[in-house]
């Protein structure tokens, strides 16, 4: 394949920043994106040019380290043909065309600093999670698996917000900039079993609070965030965290 690249280079958080083309040839169908990347690095490194910075890490659709926004779409989802959500590592050249121009940008949030090139600072989803603080229930030594009855919906609703990986995508496909997604999946994971309800309302309004104070924006139910999250996070997550918040502010927390 004959594919033009159109990529967001940056030297720093103040740098001005700009697209910049290069050209490849001969890139086999079977690569993955990231591969594709690693071989315009070689090249680049091979004239003495600098290397585009991008992340990743695991390659495998686990960790989500590998956040870039391709086409217009965050992890390239919908522009790359995929039959399913998958972070960027998991998309592969053979859904795209000989001949194509692709364009490639880093996740656009306030509150993800551009660090260089195509990476970002995601730290400020730590410092929600950090907010939210730690469960008070003494679990002593490891219980029984069915010590503590849990409804098997609540179970697996609690098991699928726990499924988020924090990538990042929710809040760069967001036309506000929000990480509703993110913080409501945190929140729905510990909210709806035993050893996480003792805090639960405070950890509602704190995770809310440090997700304004990263400069996030509001959510409006647009929708995009589950559209593009690779573990299929639910909107539902939303609501409930917003319920949730509803009872601490009646209870005044």
């Amino acid at each position: 394949m004959n594919i033009t690249l159109r990529v967001w280079r940056q030297n720093g958080p103040e740098d001005q920043g700009a697209l910049h083309d290069y050209t490849l040839t001969g890139i086999s169908e079977d690569s993955s994106f990231l591969e594709m990347l690693d071989v315009l690095n070689e090249e680049l490194f091979a004239r003495g040019e600098e290397p585009i910075a991008f992340d990743s890490d695991c390659r495998e659709g686990i960790c989500g380290q590998c956040g870039l926004v391709i086409n217009g779409i965050a992890h390239g989802n919908e522009g790359s043909g995929a039959e399913d959500n998958t972070t960027t590592c998991q998309v592969h050249m053979r859904h795209f065309n000989d001949g194509d121009t692709i364009t490639i940008e880093p996740w656009r949030s306030t509150a993800f600093p551009i660090i260089k090139d195509l990476v970002v600072n995601r730290s400020a989803l730590d410092r929600i999670v950090q907010a939210g603080g730690y469960i008070s229930v003494n679990t002593g030594a490891a219980p029984d698996a069915h010590a503590t009855p849990v409804p098997k919906h609540d179970a697996d609703r609690s098991f699928e917000a726990a499924a988020c990986i924090g990538c990042g995508a929710c809040v760069a496909a967001c036309p506000n900039g929000s990480a509703m997604l993110f913080t409501s999946a945190k929140v729905t994971h510990l909210g709806l079993l035993p050893q996480g309800k003792p805090e639960n309302l405070d950890r509602v309004t704190s995770m809310l609070n440090q997700h304004d104070e990263e400069g996030f924006g509001s959510c409006t139910n647009i929708g995009e965030c589950a559209a593009v999250c690779p573990k299929g996070i639910s909107l539902d997550n939303i609501a409930f965290m917003n319920r949730q918040l509803g009872k601490a502010v009646l209870k005044g927390v």
